[in-house]
C-alpha cells in the first residue's frame, strides 16, 4: 500500500463526508482531475499553496484502491504528481489528520508512510 495525500479545507471535507464522495476543490475542479502529492512532495505543496491557511485537513489515501484512474504525471520541477480522474472514493481514505500551524504559519505534519 502506497499513501498518497491531499490538502483541503475542513468544511469541503465535511461536506464530501456529508455527500458520500468527494469530487475535488479549487483547482481540482477547474484541472478536472483531483491533485494529491505523495509523502516526499505533500509539504512543499503545503508551503507553496497552504501556507498561513488555518482549518485544513490531510487526507491519507491508499493508492493501490483508485485503479487505473490514478495517474502519475509529471509537474512541479518535473516531479511525478498523483492526478486521479474521477471522484475519490471516502472508502480510499485511510486517515484523516487536522492540520495545526506553528508559530511561523507552517503546518505541522503527522509522521507520514
Amino acid at each position: 500500500m502506497t499513501m498518497i495525500y491531499k490538502i483541503l479545507d475542513a468544511e469541503v471535507w465535511s461536506a464530501a463526508q456529508a455527500a458520500g464522495v468527494f469530487h475535488g476543490a479549487g483547482i481540482d475542479l477547474t484541472d478536472g482531475y483531483i491533485h494529491f502529492s505523495t509523502g516526499t512532495q505533500v509539504k512543499r505543496t503545503a508551503a507553496l499553496y497552504f501556507a498561513g491557511k488555518d482549518n485544513q485537513v490531510l487526507l491519507a489515501v491508499d493508492d493501490a484502491v483508485l485503479g487505473s484512474a490514478l495517474v502519475y504525471e509529471p509537474s512541479r520541477g518535473g516531479d511525478l504528481f498523483p492526478h486521479l480522474f474521477a471522484p475519490l472514493p471516502l472508502s480510499a481514505v485511510q486517515s484523516v489528520h487536522v492540520l495545526k500551524l506553528d508559530a511561523s504559519g507552517a503546518h505541522i505534519f503527522p509522521a507520514l508512510s
